[in-house]
């Protein structure tokens, strides 16, 4: 769970945020209630972003020391579990009809390749 600051400013009829912890980690939504939420999406994204870059993740500041006069400061609150990814290799055990084997050793077909791809089709990630 990660929590950091954030600036909630009215922008016409919808609300614009931003991080100030956290430069270029910005946001917006149609009420409160999805600009929250969308922060929730972007602040998950973000450091989940960088924790998989290996970047050096920045510290949240007390949000008593953040002071805007564009809009208000609340925090927010995220699991990035979920958007974490690793790519760390994982062995796979699996069998196929041995007449599928023969053809695909034939056209040099890369197993894992094939099986990436049609997981990412049949997840729709």
């Amino acid at each position: 769970m990660v929590i950091y600051p954030a600036i909630f400013i009215k922008d016409g009829d919808g609300y614009y945020v931003k991080f100030p912890d956290l430069k270029g980690c910005l946001t917006e939504g149609d009420t409160i209630e999805q600009a929250m939420t969308m922060a929730q999406e972007a602040l998950g994204g973000y450091i989940a972003s960088m924790k998989d870059r290996g970047l050096v993740i920045p510290e949240a500041r007390d949000i008593t020391s953040i002071k805007s006069d564009e809009g208000f400061v609340s925090l927010v609150a995220c699991d990035i579990s979920k958007y974490s990814r690793s790519n760390r290799a994982v062995k796979k055990t699996l069998t196929i009809p041995e007449w599928l084997n023969d053809e695909a050793d034939k056209h040099h077909i890369n197993y894992s390749s094939v099986l990436q791809d049609a997981l990412r089709q049949a997840l729709g990630v």
